[in-house]
């Protein structure tokens, strides 16, 4: 272990409620995920449960996270297991083609091409990067969790090579016109010839069985203005079926997207374990790509890049209508979720802040074409069409027209920057919110738009000052709810196995993340860990916080942070690490604290220091702050400057 600064707490006093909530929540949530595996899983962890390659992974999708913040150590054990036996059951050299509840979704242990011609209820492709990236956050954590584990090394390198055009068996890297070839690509390369029933799915969004209607314009995809006004009944003639689906293999599958700046996440995940400058050159050169894309579209992110990489180059130079694009059912989210997690990427590969205008200028872009209701509520488009901005979703699912601001990616924007500029940007969408109560924490799913980032900002704008119990309440509520599902209504595997039993996650660390790290909860599709500092065991020497102790960072500025830590354990010493950022990518320049001689400063200029918490002692330390100084990597405090993997 390096030497470190270390303060120690004297203050003994009764625990903070926020900090009993914090504990309680993380030991209720030890219990109810073993019983989760136990209920719907074999011993060597393969669920019962069939769905698709994505959506089994999302079944645990944050329990190496759960660990890394402080969870028993049999949460990475089970996140683990599960990650390999998802991956292992699936894969094409085992799974059975002919059972349609074990599809061969896995090829070279990453998703594959497999295309199912008889399409069911959740029967699908998942190779691009809205679905793809929900199930990589399963993966992504696991380095969170521990980067030394040698196979996982080798997984991020090779799936990394899918995408940056090493692997000969995944050209989906065109380094000429740099950019990935198809809207859907995978371990087996791009996806460039659909089949007609996905190609009726993407268009007209008929979900068999879900009692949803055909619609007439694309709910995925659209061939505006290729084809503008598409026959509900084309499939039904073959010769007119044959032509729709070439136009869309031409259309909609020859070319890049947006949704695919989601990609960058899984070339730096390579870069975090192994610091190879390769990774992030892909990285950087892909956002500067789009970037340079946004300003040929007169600010605008296009969805669709033709083959030899101009805007609209198969729609006669329409810029929209591409697969989840800005004419998509869910609208401007799915395309948001990538430029997030890209502009997150580069900045912190870089701490280049301007890498941030690749979403800044999207979401200002969205607010310079807002209305406003009769009763003054600010309202930002969702989609583009035929008929430009406001024109509603092409089904009822999520949006049926312009909406308040979310803020899922303003509070992604502004953690990143930490600027005034980008703080006045939220602070305007607040002053326009009639609808919304901000100071509320609901009780969102992990799956939310950025519902409970409101609450979060007022707090650390002085609004809202009981926030941190109330947002660690409202997982609790959820927890609480799985757990007592988990107990009372234990489920046999007959009744998993034939009624195909839906096993719901028990564990939520949304609240956590927030309360804990001082952070914006992660981008569910795809984005990886973001902090502004995380906690190490100094005594086991294992990531997150020690038993008994509760954290919550109070104060965020663009060069401090303020954080309090708890030791609720009445007769243990307890010693934490404090790490600044996510990947070691802050320094800390000083720690300041109230000891027994008034306030004391230390300046340190490091990555970490040390906490040593006595017996029910508590502490408030403010760390000044270097904000993307160093190199981001997995390492942890004492593997130095080199992650110790033995076989690479």
């Amino acid at each position: 272990m390096p030497s470190m600064t270390t303060v120690r707490a004297t203050e003994v006093s009764a625990p903070p409620a926020w900090a009993i909530l914090e504990r309680q929540l993380i030991g209720l949530m030890e219990e109810a995920a073993p019983m989760m595996v136990e209920q719907y899983a074999e011993k060597g962890g393969v669920l019962y449960y069939k769905d698709d390659l994505d959506d089994l992974y999302e079944r645990f999708y944050n329990w190496g996270l759960f660990y890394a913040i402080g969870a028993d150590d049999a949460l990475i054990d089970l996140a683990l297991r599960e990650w390999n036996a998802i991956t292992r059951s699936r894969d094409d050299r085992v799974a059975d083609y002919d059972r349609p509840d074990f599809r061969p979704q896995v090829h070279n242990e990453y998703y594959n091409l497999h295309q199912p011609d008889d399409w069911q209820p959740g029967n699908r492709l998942c190779s691009e990067w809205h679905h793809m990236s929900e199930g990589n956050m399963h993966f992504y954590d696991l380095g969170v969790a521990d980067p030394t584990i040698s196979e996982n090394v080798r997984r991020a390198r090779r799936f990394a090579g899918m995408y940056t055009g090493e692997d000969p068996e995944a050209p989906n890297w065109d380094p000429e016109h740099k950019m990935l070839r198809s809207p859907m690509q995978s371990s087996q390369g791009p996806y460039l010839k659909a089949n007609l029933v996905h190609v009726q799915q993407w268009l007209h969004g008929s979900h068999a069985g879900y009692g949803r209607p055909l619609k007439p314009m694309g709910t995925r995809a659209t061939l505006y203005p290729v084809i503008k006004d598409l026959e509900l009944d084309w499939m039904e003639d073959p010769k007119r079926a044959e032509e729709v689906v070439n136009i869309f293999n031409d259309v909609v599958l020859n070319g890049d997207t947006a949704n695919n700046l989601a990609s960058t996440a899984l070339v730096t995940n390579a870069y975090l374990y192994t610091g190879d400058e390769k990774y992030k050159r892909w990285v950087l050169e892909y956002v500067e790509v789009w970037m340079d894309r946004i300003k040929q579209n007169n600010g605008i992110i296009p969805d669709n890049i033709g083959p030899t990489g101009k805007i609209g180059e198969q729609r006669q130079g329409q810029w929209w209508g591409g697969l989840y694009g800005w004419n998509h059912y869910q609208g401007f989210s799915i395309i948001f979720h990538g430029l997030t997690i890209a502009a997150e990427c580069a900045l912190m590969l870089t701490g280049d802040f301007g890498y941030l205008d690749l979403l800044r200028s999207q979401v200002n872009m969205l607010l310079k074409n807002s209305i406003r209701r009769d009763d003054g509520q600010l309202l930002v488009p969702t989609h583009y069409g035929s008929t430009g901005w406001h024109e509603p979703a092409p089904t009822p699912f999520q949006f049926t027209g312009p909406q308040p601001m979310r803020l899922l990616e303003p509070a992604h924007l502004y953690h990143g920057s930490m600027s005034q500029e980008d703080y006045n940007l939220i602070a305007g969408v607040r002053d326009g919110d009639v609808e919304r109560d901000w100071s509320e924490v609901p009780n969102a799913g992990e799956k939310n738009n950025g519902q409970n980032e409101l609450g979060r900002f007022q707090y650390y704008d002085g609004k809202n000052p009981d926030w941190p119990e109330k947002a660690l309440r409202a997982d609790y509520e959820q927890a609480l709810e799985s757990y007592r599902r988990l107990r009372d209504e234990p489920l046999d595997a007959s009744v998993a196995i034939n009624e195909n039993k839906h096993p719901e996650n028990p564990v939520f660390t949304k609240g956590l993340t927030q309360v804990t790290m001082g952070t914006p909860q992660s981008v569910y599709n795809g984005g990886l860990l973001r902090a502004t500092v995380r906690y190490f065991d100094g005594d086991r020497h294992r990531p997150g916080l020690p038993q008994d102790v509760a954290a919550l960072v109070d104060e965020l500025k663009d060069d401090l942070v303020g954080m309090q830590l708890v030791n609720l354990s009445r007769t243990e010493t307890r010693n934490v690490i404090v790490h600044a950022g996510a990947f070691g990518e802050h320094t800390f320049a000083h720690v300041s604290h109230e000891g027994d001689n008034g306030t004391q400063r230390v300046p340190i200029d490091a990555k970490h220091f040390a906490v040593e918490l006595p017996p029910s002692t508590s502490i408030r330390v403010s760390a000044g702050l270097k904000r993307f100084a160093n190199d981001p990597s997995y390492a942890f405090p004492w593997h130095g400057d080199n992650i110790l993997v033995p076989f690479q």
